[in-house]
């Protein structure tokens, strides 16, 4: 799959991050990783993200990151694109890249690298090593220590034409607006806030027509037909399903540092799918907390229940 195409294919459905099965001592579960893999790649989607942030990119060692690829691209075997995480230092990044490239990967998702500060001129260059050292399309992830403005990116895009998607994690309306007036169909714009679902209907007005649901790897049918309702601008179905429940989750999850990850891991736990636990520095919510997410699971999927019959 060309890097263009890969691009498009993402840009037509919705995005599945799925969280990295360990046991606990902490190690990589091969098997049940790949069963959560089958499972999601049983519903409609248009790509799968392995070690990203939902994987737990963070607290997987280069070697690990290869392995999970590994597996999943095994498991998708080819019905759609498998996106790798990619990231810390240049030189890290650069290895993972040709790793997961070796391992089956259709893409790489750059997240910021580790810890240091940068010019856009420092950033510039850090993500056209990773675009030179492989074949593979990328996926520019702009948040937190790596936020590319679009002059940078437009000269990025000019150099590398690898360089075929752009996931936002900021949230700078001002930014998003001059990326896409002046990239346009160059790039395929991923939302990625967390959590994603909330800032999906006002990002479609700006080129955005995908994003990451983590909350897919616990309630794939209802992430479905949020999209759905999304792209069909049903306006009152997605006002009604952020009430009920995508509001009243992010409240639960803004109880602890670091839950973004750990909330999907309860979630799974819930529904009967436990990918065991998270690894330090993150944490697992309380049993109160997953308690509360699981009275919020079963009255939304009550009320989906009572709404189709």
């Amino acid at each position: 799959m060309s890097p263009a195409d890969m691009a498009r294919t993402l840009g037509g459905g919705l995005l599945s991050f799925p969280v990295t099965h360990f046991d606990a001592d902490g190690a990589f579960l091969e098997g049940p990783y790949r069963a959560h893999c089958a499972w999601m790649l049983s519903h409609e989607l248009a790509g799968l993200f392995a070690a990203g942030g939902t994987g737990e990119f963070f607290s997987l060692t280069p070697n690990e990151v290869v392995n999970v690829v590994r597996a999943a691209a095994a498991e998708a075997n080819g019905k759609l694109p498998v996106i790798s995480g990619c990231g810390y230092g240049t030189a890290i990044a650069v290895e993972i890249a040709r790793g997961a490239e070796k391992a089956g990967a259709d893409g790489l998702l750059l997240l910021p690298p580790y810890l240091v500060g940068s010019s856009q001129a420092g950033l510039a260059a850090h993500v056209e090593a990773v675009c030179k050292a492989t074949g593979l399309g990328v996926i520019v992830y702009n948040r937190d220590n790596a936020v590319l403005d679009d002059e940078a990116l437009a000269g990025l895009c000019e150099r590398n034409p690898n360089l075929v998607g752009f996931k936002d994690g900021v949230g700078d309306i001002e930014l998003m607006t001059r990326i896409y007036a002046r990239m346009g169909d160059r790039l395929t714009y991923i939302g990625g806030l967390p959590t994603a679902e909330t800032f999906a209907a006002p990002y479609l007005t700006m080129g955005v027509t995908t994003y990451s649901s983590a909350i897919f790897n616990f309630m794939p049918e209802w992430a479905l037909n949020f999209y759905r309702a999304v792209r069909a601008d049903d306006r009152a179905e997605v006002l009604a399903q952020l009430r009920a429940f995508v509001l009243p989750y992010i409240t639960l999850r803004n109880r602890g540092r670091g839950y973004a990850v750990s909330i999907v891991k309860a979630g799974m736990r819930v529904v009967g799918r436990d990918a065991g636990p998270v690894r330090s520095p993150l944490t697992d919510l309380t049993p109160a907390e997953q308690e509360e997410l699981r009275a919020l699971i079963e009255r939304v999927n009550a009320g989906a229940i009572a709404h189709a019959a």
